[in-house]
C-alpha cells in the first residue's frame, strides 16, 4: 500500500503549484539569483586587452583552462570577475571536511549542532581566500607572461586582479548560501548548473560548426548525441535506484486497543553521494593543474611544465588522479551523509526491526555493510560516467560542455531541485489537508 506521502505526490497538479506561492517566491528568487551571477561573468577584470587575451585563450581551451571555464560558466574566456567561480570555496570545504575526521576539535564542532556548524562554515571561508588568493596570483602572472595581454603589468595589476577575483568568488560563496536558505535547491550547485547550461547553445553551434567544415566527421557528431542521450538514461536510471531493506514493526497496545505490526522500508540510494565526488575531484585536480600550467609558462623548471602536461585533459595521470578522487569521495561523503549507528538506534527506539537481524549493533553492521556494496556500485557508475565521455571527448578536441562531468552535474542537479520542488508542493498540499480537516471537525 502506498504510502500517506506517495499519494499526495500523485495527486499534484497545476492547480497546486499556483496556490504554492512560497514555493513560487522562491522560485522567482532562484531565478533572480542566478541571472545576477549571469551577468557578472561578464565583467572582465580591469587592466586587460579583451581582444588579445581572447586569442590567447583559444590556444588553452582544449586543456586544463577549458575544463575551468565549464565551471566557470564561460567567465574565464572572457576573464571575467567571476572567473574563479567556487572552486576555491568547494576545494576549502574538502579540506575542512577531511581534516575534521582526524581532528577531536573540529569533530566535537559537527555534534555541537547549528553553532558548531557556523564555526566550521567560518573556517571554510578563511581557507577559500587563501585558495582564491593563490590562484588569483597566479592567475596574474599568467597573464602578464602573455604577450600583450595585460596593458600596464605590475604589482598594481597582480594586486587588483586578485583583489577582484577574490571578491568575486566571495560574493558566489554568499550569493549560493542565500539560493540554499531563501530559494530552492543547493545554491553551490545551482551556480555550476546555471553555468553549464549557458553555455550549451554555443556547444551545439560550435561542435554543428565543425562538422560543416569537415573538422569532425558527421558520424562523430551522430555518435556524440547517441552518447550523450544514454550517459542521460544511465544517470537517471542510477540516481533513483535505491536497495530498500524491509523494516517490520510489532504488535504493540495502546491503552485498551492493540495495533498491528506494520511493515516498511528503509531506501538506501545506490549513489548516496550524488554529484559531491565529481564536483569535488575536479575542484582538487584544478587548483595544481592551474598552478602548474601558469607557472610552466616562460622560464620555468622542466619538471614544472612536465607536471602541467601531464595534467592536462585526456591525459593519464589526470584521468587517473580522477577516478581516485571519485572513488574516495564517494565513499567519504556517503559516511558523512549517513550514520548507520544512528539509524539503528532510532529503529530500535522506535520498535522497528530487519528481519533476522538482531536491533542496535549487528542491525548497524548489517545496514554498513549493505551500505558499503552499494556505494562500490555507485563510485564505479560515477567513474565511468565521468570518465569514458571525458576520454572520447579529449580525444575528438570537442568543447568541453558534453563531456561526462558536465552531464552528469546538469541531470543530477536537475533531480535534486525537482525533489525539492516537489517536497514543497507536497508540504503545501499537506497543510491545505490539514487546514480542511479542522475546517470540518469545527463545522461538527
Amino acid at each position: 500500500m502506498a504510502s500517506a506521502a506517495e499519494q499526495l505526490a500523485k495527486n499534484l497538479n497545476f492547480g497546486t503549484f499556483a496556490k504554492a506561492k512560497a514555493l513560487q517566491q522562491r522560485i522567482w528568487f532562484t531565478l533572480g539569483a542566478l541571472l545576477v551571477y549571469r551577468l557578472g561573468t561578464y565583467i572582465p577584470v580591469p587592466g586587460i586587452d579583451p581582444d588579445v587575451y581572447a586569442q590567447s585563450f583559444e590556444t588553452a581551451r582544449q586543456g586544463i583552462a577549458g575544463m575551468f571555464d565549464m565551471f566557470a560558466g564561460g567567465a574565464v574566456q572572457r576573464m571575467a570577475i567571476f572567473a574563479l567561480n567556487l572552486i576555491p570555496y568547494i576545494t576549502a570545504s574538502i579540506v575542512v571536511q577531511v581534516i575534521s575526521t582526524a581532528s577531536p576539535k573540529l569533530e566535537a564542532l559537527k555534534k555541537e549542532g547549528e553553532s558548531g556548524r557556523r564555526k566550521l562554515n567560518q573556517y571554510t571561508r578563511y581557507l577559500a581566500v587563501v585558495f582564491c588568493a593563490v590562484q588569483a596570483y597566479g592567475i596574474a602572472i599568467g597573464l602578464e607572461s602573455s604577450q600583450g595581454v595585460v596593458i600596464n603589468p605590475g604589482w598594481f595589476f597582480r594586486l587588483s586582479t586578485v583583489v577582484t577575483l577574490v571578491g568575486g568568488t566571495m560574493f558566489l560563496m554568499w550569493l549560493g548560501e542565500q539560493i540554499t536558505s531563501r530559494g530552492v535547491g543547493n545554491g553551490i550547485s545551482l551556480i555550476i548548473f546555471a553555468g553549464i547550461v549557458a553555455n550549451l547553445p554555443g556547444t551545439v553551434v560550435q561542435t554543428l560548426e565543425l562538422s560543416r567544415t569537415g573538422a569532425l566527421p558527421t558520424l562523430a557528431v551522430v555518435g556524440l548525441l547517441v552518447l550523450a542521450v544514454v550517459v542521460i538514461a544511465v544517470i537517471v536510471f542510477f540516481e533513483r535506484a535505491q536497495r530498500r531493506l524491509l523494516i517490520q514493526y510489532p504488535k504493540r497496545q495502546v491503552g485498551n486497543k492493540m495495533f498491528q505490526g506494520d511493515t516498511s522500508h528503509l531506501p538506501l540510494k545506490l549513489n548516496t553521494s550524488g554529484v559531491i565526488p565529481v564536483i569535488f575531484g575536479s575542484s582538487l585536480l584544478l587548483l595544481p593543474a592551474t598552478i602548474a600550467s601558469f607557472a610552466s609558462q616562460g622560464d620555468a623548471p622542466q619538471w614544472l611544465q612536465v607536471m602541467a602536461a601531464l595534467l592536462g585533459r585526456g591525459q593519464p595521470l589526470y584521468l587517473t588522479l580522477f577516478a581516485v578522487f571519485i572513488v574516495f569521495f564517494a565513499f567519504f561523503y556517503t559516511s558523512i551523509v549517513f550514520n548507520p549507528t544512528d539509524t539503528a538506534d532510532n529503529l530500535k527506539r522506535s520498535g522497528g526491526f530487519i528481519p533476522g537481524i538482531r536491533p542496535g549493533e549487528r542491525t548497524a553492521q548489517h545496514i554498513d555493510y549493505v551500505l558499503t556494496r552499494i556505494t562500490v556500485v555507485g563510485a564505479i557508475y560515477l567513474t565511468v560516467v565521468a570518465l569514458i565521455p571525458e576520454v572520447l571527448v579529449s580525444q575528438l578536441n570537442v568543447s568541453q560542455f558534453i563531456g561526462g562531468t558536465s552531464l552528469l552535474i546538469m541531470v543530477t542537479v536537475t533531480l535534486d531541485t525537482i525533489s525539492q520542488i516537489q517536497s514543497h508542493l507536497i508540504a503545501q498540499q499537506y497543510e491545505g489537508l490539514v487546514k480542511r480537516s479542522r475546517l470540518g471537525g469545527k463545522r461538527r
